[in-house]
């Protein structure tokens, strides 16, 4: 078993391989990604150069369903098989999938992609991997993994991020300005010991697999706050789950000023805030298996 993670998932994204640890605080993250990202999760979908409409498609690293929902939505003829290792996102999928009268066209596994074993996965026309496939202990051999388990022509669709998103206004707070990139690079430093394959450009990995990559697309994520109640939560959540790891390599002016913003009865408080955005980026590949 590999080391916990300490990647706050986002951009729709969800993680490869859960172990289970905090995933109830990660869950909603997942969810408010979910809401907050759908624009930009559906317009990923719509890009895949598909030659036709998939009827089987796994997501591996599926959390709590944002990559199998958007998937639904975009092909309604299709059945999604979602992979994941925390029993709780998955429980939680299929209350969704219930909830939406979807439930006939979804199937749950729960699975470590590290293991040598993977489950029986079918013969899938189109795999997804949206912030996942960073977290593998041994990404080379599940590339290979994946590629034997699409059928002939299949398509595999890797969704990477460039980092965490984003939210306040470089001069902010006004106390300690520039203080969520300060906190970034503290989580950047942490995650590159834990995951070295966290920005990686996946083509030639892909390419090494046996895979033809037939295209790769940035999406730029800028989105307005303008009071949006949900991208206040999102912020706080993402910084709180940043805060978790990071605390003993901030100083401690920033530690105290990130606690304010943290504080949700504060009048300094994210959630008080109007002048939030969410900013990222996220890179895809399309790869066939030829």
């Amino acid at each position: 078993m590999t080391r916990t993670h300490t990647h706050t998932p986002h951009h729709g994204a969800s993680h490869g391989h859960h172990h289970e640890r905090d995933t109830g605080g990660e869950a909603e993250i997942l969810d408010l990604d979910a809401e907050v990202l759908a624009e930009h999760t559906a317009s990923i979908t719509a890009w895949l150069p598909l030659e036709t409409s998939p009827r089987q498609i796994v997501d591996l690293g599926c959390g709590t369903g944002t990559g199998t929902f958007a998937l639904l939505d975009r092909f309604p003829d299709a059945h999604v098989t979602a992979v994941d290792t925390s029993t709780e996102h998955l429980q939680r999928l299929r209350a969704k999938a219930c909830a939406r009268g979807v439930e006939e066209r979804v199937r749950t596994v729960q699975a470590d992609l590290d293991e040598d074993a993977w489950p029986d996965l079918g013969s899938p026309d189109l795999i997804w991997a949206s912030a996942s496939m960073h977290h593998m202990a041994r990404p080379e051999r599940a590339l290979h993994a994946v590629h034997d388990a699409l059928a002939p022509g299949g398509l595999f669709a890797v969704v990477e991020l460039a980092g965490h998103p984003r939210f306040l206004p470089g001069d902010a707070p006004e106390d300690r300005p520039g203080l969520e990139e300060r906190v970034h690079a503290a989580a950047d430093r942490l995650q590159a010991e834990l995951m070295p394959h966290r920005g990686a450009d996946w083509g030639p990995m892909l390419t090494a697999a046996g895979f033809t990559v037939e295209g790769e697309r940035t999406v730029a994520v800028n989105i307005e706050g303008d009071h949006n109640e949900a991208i206040g939560r999102y912020a706080l959540g993402v910084l709180q789950r940043i805060h978790s790891f990071v605390a003993d390599m901030l100083s401690p002016e920033d530690l105290a000023a990130l606690a304010r913003l943290l504080d949700t009865g504060g009048p300094h408080s994210v959630l008080r805030r109007d002048d939030l955005t969410v900013r990222t980026e996220r890179t895809v590949w399309a790869a066939r298996r030829t």
